[in-house]
């Protein structure tokens, strides 16, 4: 049972996610982690957990604790169960350091697979300057109450997106034209996002909100899979408690492969994440 059904307010360090995203060294620069079930969509463990994951291992390796940027390529989908995370330290300086990791597993065949491989660097975002000099507007959203989550939509099927359990989206109207049948054919999607059981966000969850939103390609008009080839996550600030608001959009679908810029705004209407991500269509 997720802890969405839970009556008590989750804290950060004291959530589902928190729990789920916990790696145990093993040795220096070596983690365990079994992945958990409950970030699938279908059966592929979700880009944005994973990220979380390897973000941790890294906070844990590197002498500073917060992502700055995150830059990972996924190999090959990720499945629910043991997994585990090789770091390696490339720079410690004063005000950033810069990590690698790689997440592996087994195959069918006992033999180890890397699914994930990332760049990242890292320094304190409570150390950052105050100015702001920006041209950025958050986006324009309905109140949350007129705004549409899973539960007002049919039931999913047993399993096929558990992730959603676990997650609070309020998908804005007029990017729902293709739950609809109708997709309006921009590349656009909106939400509210928080976590269901009422954690607050923290730099780790915004790893997780760039990718936690239904694809752009289902407005455009596409269905099935789309999945993450790269991902590069910038964090810009440690967002203020409450429902964060993410905008996603897609200028440019080519070739069967196209790209998804995600904006996060925390609820001081700051913009406190930013990413770019490759990802794979299916054109027929």
């Amino acid at each position: 049972m997720p802890e969405a059904a839970s009556a008590t307010r989750a804290t950060i360090g004291d959530s589902e996610f928190d729990r789920d995203t916990t790696v145990t060294r093993r040795a220096p620069g070596v983690y365990d982690i079994d992945l958990s079930a409950g970030w699938t969509i279908i059966s592929a463990v979700n880009g944005g957990y994973l990220l979380a994951v390897l973000g941790r291992a890294l906070a844990d390796a590197l002498p500073h604790s917060d992502p700055f940027t995150i830059s990972a390529h996924y190999l090959t989908a990720s499945q629910p169960g043991p997994a585990v995370v090789r770091t390696d330290v490339v720079r410690t300086g004063r005000t950033l350091s810069t990590g690698q990791a790689s997440l592996f597993q087994y195959d069918e065949r006992g033999e180890e697979v890397e699914r994930i491989r990332v760049l990242a660097s890292y320094g304190d975002l409570d150390s950052l300057p105050d100015d702001v000099r920006t041209t950025a507007k958050p986006p324009a959203f309905p109140p949350m109450d007129q705004c549409f989550g899973p539960e007002d939509g049919p039931a999913p099927v047993d399993g096929s997106s558990a992730i959603t359990d676990r997650l609070m989206l309020k998908l804005d109207p007029s990017t729902l034209g293709w739950a609809l049948g109708a997709p309006s054919g921009k590349g656009e999607m909106r939400s509210w996002f928080g976590l269901a059981d009422g954690r607050d966000a923290d730099p780790f969850a915004l790893l997780l909100a760039v990718d936690a939103l239904p694809p752009t390609a289902f407005e455009i008009g596409l269905k099935g899979w789309v999945p993450t080839v790269e991902l590069t996550v910038h964090v810009r600030s440690r967002p203020a408690p409450g429902p964060l608001r993410v905008s996603i959009t897609t200028r440019n679908l080519a070739g069967g492969f196209l790209e998804e810029d995600a904006e996060v705004w925390d609820s001081e209407d700051r913009l406190v994440a930013q990413s770019r991500q490759l990802a794979r269509a299916r054109l027929a």
